[in-house]
Protein backbone atom coordinates (compact mmCIF):
# COMPACT_ATOMS: atom_id res chain seq x y z
CA UNK A 1 0.00 0.00 0.00
CA UNK A 2 1.27 3.64 -1.10
CA UNK A 3 0.35 6.69 0.08
CA UNK A 4 -0.86 10.25 -0.77
CA UNK A 5 1.49 13.36 0.76
CA UNK A 6 -2.11 14.76 2.77
CA UNK A 7 -2.57 18.26 2.53
CA UNK A 8 -0.54 21.25 1.60
CA UNK A 9 2.05 21.27 -1.17
CA UNK A 10 4.81 19.32 -2.67
CA UNK A 11 6.60 16.16 -0.88
CA UNK A 12 8.95 17.24 1.73
CA UNK A 13 9.95 14.03 1.82
CA UNK A 14 9.48 10.84 0.35
CA UNK A 15 10.38 7.21 0.17
CA UNK A 16 9.56 4.73 -3.17
CA UNK A 17 10.05 1.29 -3.07
CA UNK A 18 12.11 1.35 0.02
CA UNK A 19 13.48 -2.05 1.65
CA UNK A 20 15.60 -2.35 4.12
CA UNK A 21 17.41 -5.46 5.15
CA UNK A 22 20.05 -6.07 7.84
CA UNK A 23 22.08 -9.57 8.30
CA UNK A 24 21.90 -11.78 5.39
CA UNK A 25 20.96 -15.57 4.28
CA UNK A 26 18.96 -17.57 7.10
CA UNK A 27 19.43 -14.56 9.75
CA UNK A 28 18.21 -11.69 7.18
CA UNK A 29 15.48 -9.04 8.98
CA UNK A 30 13.27 -7.39 6.07
CA UNK A 31 12.71 -4.45 8.36
CA UNK A 32 11.18 -2.36 5.26
CA UNK A 33 9.54 -4.39 2.73
CA UNK A 34 8.65 -2.04 -0.22
CA UNK A 35 7.55 0.94 1.11
CA UNK A 36 6.52 3.68 -0.98
CA UNK A 37 4.89 6.96 0.60
CA UNK A 38 4.75 10.86 0.83
CA UNK A 39 5.29 13.41 3.58
CA UNK A 40 3.58 16.50 2.47
CA UNK A 41 4.71 20.07 3.25
CA UNK A 42 3.09 22.08 5.83
CA UNK A 43 2.11 18.45 7.51
CA UNK A 44 2.39 16.35 10.91
CA UNK A 45 2.63 13.16 10.56
CA UNK A 46 2.91 10.37 12.82
CA UNK A 47 4.31 7.12 11.86
CA UNK A 48 2.91 4.43 14.44
CA UNK A 49 2.87 0.37 14.80
CA UNK A 50 3.68 -2.57 16.49
CA UNK A 51 7.04 -3.00 18.36
CA UNK A 52 9.72 -4.50 15.36
CA UNK A 53 7.17 -2.79 12.41
CA UNK A 54 10.18 -0.78 11.28
CA UNK A 55 9.00 2.64 12.51
CA UNK A 56 12.29 3.85 13.42
CA UNK A 57 13.55 2.13 10.64
CA UNK A 58 11.86 4.35 8.03
CA UNK A 59 12.18 7.53 9.97
CA UNK A 60 16.10 6.85 9.83
CA UNK A 61 15.79 6.05 6.34
CA UNK A 62 14.24 9.07 5.57
CA UNK A 63 16.43 11.43 7.80
CA UNK A 64 19.24 10.12 5.88
CA UNK A 65 20.94 8.52 9.00
CA UNK A 66 20.48 4.76 7.37
CA UNK A 67 20.97 3.92 3.94
CA UNK A 68 18.26 1.75 2.40
CA UNK A 69 19.10 -1.33 0.61
CA UNK A 70 16.97 -1.01 -2.28
CA UNK A 71 14.80 2.04 -3.44
CA UNK A 72 15.08 6.23 -2.88
CA UNK A 73 14.35 8.72 -0.13
CA UNK A 74 14.19 12.51 -1.56
CA UNK A 75 14.22 15.00 1.17
CA UNK A 76 12.33 17.73 -1.42
CA UNK A 77 13.68 17.07 -4.95
CA UNK A 78 16.96 15.53 -3.81
CA UNK A 79 17.78 12.04 -4.35
CA UNK A 80 20.18 11.32 -0.69
CA UNK A 81 21.48 8.66 -2.83
CA UNK A 82 23.60 10.35 -4.65
CA UNK A 83 24.81 12.73 -2.49
CA UNK A 84 28.12 12.01 -1.10
CA UNK A 85 28.84 11.30 2.67
CA UNK A 86 29.83 15.33 3.28
CA UNK A 87 26.49 16.29 0.54
CA UNK A 88 24.16 14.57 2.92
CA UNK A 89 25.86 16.19 6.47
CA UNK A 90 25.93 19.76 4.56
CA UNK A 91 21.89 18.36 3.90
CA UNK A 92 21.20 17.63 7.25
CA UNK A 93 22.82 20.54 8.87
CA UNK A 94 21.22 22.93 6.29
CA UNK A 95 17.54 21.28 5.92
CA UNK A 96 16.92 18.31 8.34
CA UNK A 97 15.91 18.86 12.37
CA UNK A 98 15.98 16.34 14.49
CA UNK A 99 14.05 15.61 17.94
CA UNK A 100 14.88 12.10 19.98
CA UNK A 101 14.01 10.56 23.06
CA UNK A 102 17.32 11.21 24.19
CA UNK A 103 17.89 14.96 24.12
CA UNK A 104 21.28 14.98 22.62
CA UNK A 105 22.69 18.18 24.36
CA UNK A 106 25.59 19.54 24.87
CA UNK A 107 26.31 19.37 28.93
CA UNK A 108 29.18 22.41 28.15
CA UNK A 109 26.73 24.57 26.42
CA UNK A 110 23.84 26.70 27.64
CA UNK A 111 20.69 26.56 26.74
CA UNK A 112 21.04 28.98 24.73
CA UNK A 113 23.73 27.98 23.21
CA UNK A 114 22.67 24.77 22.28
CA UNK A 115 19.02 26.07 20.60
CA UNK A 116 21.55 28.08 18.71
CA UNK A 117 23.92 25.36 17.52
CA UNK A 118 22.65 24.81 13.76
CA UNK A 119 22.90 28.09 13.22
CA UNK A 120 26.73 28.29 14.74
CA UNK A 121 27.23 25.31 12.60
CA UNK A 122 25.54 27.42 9.05
CA UNK A 123 28.42 30.41 10.61
CA UNK A 124 25.33 32.57 11.90
CA UNK A 125 24.08 32.33 15.19
CA UNK A 126 22.60 35.80 16.41
CA UNK A 127 19.24 36.37 17.99
CA UNK A 128 16.41 36.24 15.60
CA UNK A 129 12.92 36.90 16.04
CA UNK A 130 12.05 33.91 15.39
CA UNK A 131 14.43 32.58 17.85
CA UNK A 132 12.70 34.79 20.48
CA UNK A 133 9.42 33.02 19.46
CA UNK A 134 10.49 29.67 19.40
CA UNK A 135 11.65 29.96 22.90
CA UNK A 136 8.64 31.93 24.12
CA UNK A 137 6.78 29.17 22.80
CA UNK A 138 8.67 26.32 24.61
CA UNK A 139 8.62 28.09 28.22
CA UNK A 140 12.46 27.76 28.10
CA UNK A 141 13.27 31.80 28.18
CA UNK A 142 13.97 32.30 31.64
CA UNK A 143 16.48 28.90 31.65
CA UNK A 144 18.61 29.82 28.68
CA UNK A 145 21.60 30.37 30.66
CA UNK A 146 21.12 26.84 32.45
CA UNK A 147 23.06 23.94 31.38
CA UNK A 148 21.62 19.98 30.41
CA UNK A 149 22.90 19.61 33.67
CA UNK A 150 20.55 22.56 35.66
CA UNK A 151 17.57 21.52 33.56
CA UNK A 152 14.88 18.92 34.50
CA UNK A 153 13.83 16.19 31.46
CA UNK A 154 10.78 18.08 29.96
CA UNK A 155 13.04 21.40 30.02
CA UNK A 156 15.86 19.77 28.38
CA UNK A 157 13.58 17.92 25.87
CA UNK A 158 12.31 21.59 25.05
CA UNK A 159 15.67 22.59 24.49
CA UNK A 160 16.12 20.28 21.89
CA UNK A 161 12.68 20.58 20.13
CA UNK A 162 13.64 24.57 20.10
CA UNK A 163 17.06 23.59 18.43
CA UNK A 164 15.50 21.38 16.06
CA UNK A 165 13.25 24.38 14.82
CA UNK A 166 15.83 27.22 15.30
CA UNK A 167 16.73 27.16 11.60
CA UNK A 168 13.40 26.65 10.17
CA UNK A 169 14.66 23.20 8.32
CA UNK A 170 12.26 21.60 5.31
CA UNK A 171 11.50 18.76 7.46
CA UNK A 172 11.67 18.01 11.42
CA UNK A 173 11.83 14.28 12.24
CA UNK A 174 10.98 13.36 15.86
CA UNK A 175 11.30 10.21 17.64
CA UNK A 176 9.61 9.41 20.40
CA UNK A 177 9.60 13.30 21.30
CA UNK A 178 7.34 12.96 24.28
CA UNK A 179 8.41 9.54 25.61
CA UNK A 180 10.59 10.50 28.38
CA UNK A 181 8.56 13.29 29.90
CA UNK A 182 5.56 13.23 32.28
CA UNK A 183 2.25 14.07 31.03
CA UNK A 184 1.57 18.00 31.07
CA UNK A 185 5.32 18.00 29.72
CA UNK A 186 4.52 15.97 27.35
CA UNK A 187 1.37 17.70 26.34
CA UNK A 188 3.15 21.36 25.94
CA UNK A 189 5.98 19.72 23.95
CA UNK A 190 3.33 18.20 21.46
CA UNK A 191 1.36 21.59 21.38
CA UNK A 192 4.48 23.44 20.57
CA UNK A 193 4.99 20.90 17.60
CA UNK A 194 1.37 21.04 16.80
CA UNK A 195 1.44 25.11 16.34
CA UNK A 196 4.86 25.25 14.68
CA UNK A 197 3.02 22.90 11.70
CA UNK A 198 -0.21 25.00 11.89
CA UNK A 199 1.03 28.34 11.93
CA UNK A 200 4.28 28.48 11.14
CA UNK A 201 4.14 25.76 8.01
CA UNK A 202 6.68 23.27 9.49
CA UNK A 203 6.97 19.83 8.39
CA UNK A 204 7.01 17.28 10.99
CA UNK A 205 7.40 13.12 10.89
CA UNK A 206 7.26 11.54 14.39
CA UNK A 207 7.50 8.05 15.51
CA UNK A 208 5.31 7.63 18.30
CA UNK A 209 3.79 4.20 20.35
CA UNK A 210 1.56 6.37 22.13
CA UNK A 211 -2.08 6.94 20.73
CA UNK A 212 -2.42 10.41 22.44
CA UNK A 213 0.49 11.82 21.20
CA UNK A 214 -0.55 10.36 18.10
CA UNK A 215 -3.75 12.43 18.04
CA UNK A 216 -1.72 15.86 17.53
CA UNK A 217 -0.86 14.66 14.67
CA UNK A 218 -2.85 15.53 11.32
CA UNK A 219 -1.56 11.91 9.85
CA UNK A 220 -1.32 8.83 11.25
CA UNK A 221 0.64 6.04 9.25
CA UNK A 222 0.49 2.72 9.85
CA UNK A 223 3.59 0.30 9.65
CA UNK A 224 3.02 -3.59 9.95
CA UNK A 225 5.94 -6.16 9.31
CA UNK A 226 7.74 -3.21 7.38
CA UNK A 227 4.83 -2.61 5.21
CA UNK A 228 1.93 1.00 5.39
CA UNK A 229 -0.69 -1.24 6.12
CA UNK A 230 -3.18 1.81 7.21
CA UNK A 231 -3.76 5.38 7.74
CA UNK A 232 -6.00 8.06 9.51
CA UNK A 233 -6.39 11.54 8.84
CA UNK A 234 -7.36 14.24 11.67
CA UNK A 235 -7.24 11.42 14.37
CA UNK A 236 -8.65 10.89 17.53
CA UNK A 237 -6.95 9.13 20.47
CA UNK A 238 -9.78 6.67 20.22
CA UNK A 239 -9.67 6.11 16.58
CA UNK A 240 -6.08 5.28 16.97
CA UNK A 241 -6.60 2.76 19.72
CA UNK A 242 -9.14 1.08 17.71
CA UNK A 243 -6.56 1.39 14.91
CA UNK A 244 -3.65 -0.36 16.48
CA UNK A 245 -6.46 -2.77 18.32
CA UNK A 246 -6.99 -4.33 14.62
CA UNK A 247 -3.02 -4.17 13.75
CA UNK A 248 -2.50 -6.18 17.28
CA UNK A 249 -5.23 -8.92 16.72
Amino acid sequence: MSTSNSGVGPSAARIENGTKVYGSGDTAVRALDGITADFGRGVFTAIMGPSGSGKSTLLHCLAGLDDLTSGQVFIGDTDLSTLSDAELTLLRREQIGFVFQAYNLVNTLTAEENILLPLALAGNDSRTPWFEEVVETVGIGDRLTHRPTELSGGQQQRVAAARALVSQPSIVFADEPSGNLDSNSGAELLTFMQSAVREYGQTIVMVTHDPNAASYADRIVFLADGQIVDELHDPTPDAVLDEMRKLGS
